[in-house]
């Protein structure tokens, strides 16, 4: 029979709270219709989240090493957070004849593919700079000569 650890409790309850608060009404919210009832407007939200939780036991022994320290439940200090951000980033739009999307502002747009690219301009530096250290060494190595062939012994 094993019993929670402490820390469990606070990620279970931290989990809970960010879950009731997230949910596919977030990101695209309630419809809204017209009064004329031809367009249906859907407001569209990016939602971020972010978690943490840490705990440590405190041993409250002085140096004896009972066999029973290992079974006995050590005083416990931890805590659990979590945050949700939820940006408007624009509207979608749809009427009987097209579907629109219509950004909130232009920049949002523009930042979301800059955070797109970010890690493949990144994994090009990091080519680019390998390959000029690789290119670099082989450059030293062609003006250095071959290595000096061991003498023969007969």
């Amino acid at each position: 029979m094993s019993e929670e650890h402490p820390i469990q409790d606070l990620m279970t309850t931290a989990l809970d709270s960010i879950k009731d608060m997230v949910d596919v009404d977030t990101i695209i919210g309630e419809p809204i219709e017209t009064p004329d009832k031809t367009t249906i407007i859907l407001p569209v939200s990016k939602v971020g989240f972010g978690f943490a939780s840490g705990g440590s036991e405190f041993d409250n022994s002085s140096g004896s090493n009972d066999s029973d320290s290992s079974s006995q439940s050590l005083p416990f200090g931890g805590g659990a957070g979590g945050g949700v951000s939820i940006t408007p980033i624009a509207f979608l739009i749809v009427r009987p004849d097209d579907i629109q999307m219509v950004h909130m502002n232009d920049q949002t747009h523009l930042m979301e593919k800059l955070l797109e690219l970010a890690p493949m301009a990144a994994d090009y530096i990091k080519g680019f700079i390998q390959n000029q250290s690789g290119h670099n060494s082989n450059q030293s190595n062609a003006q250095q000569g071959p290595p000096p062939s061991a003498p023969e012994q007969s």
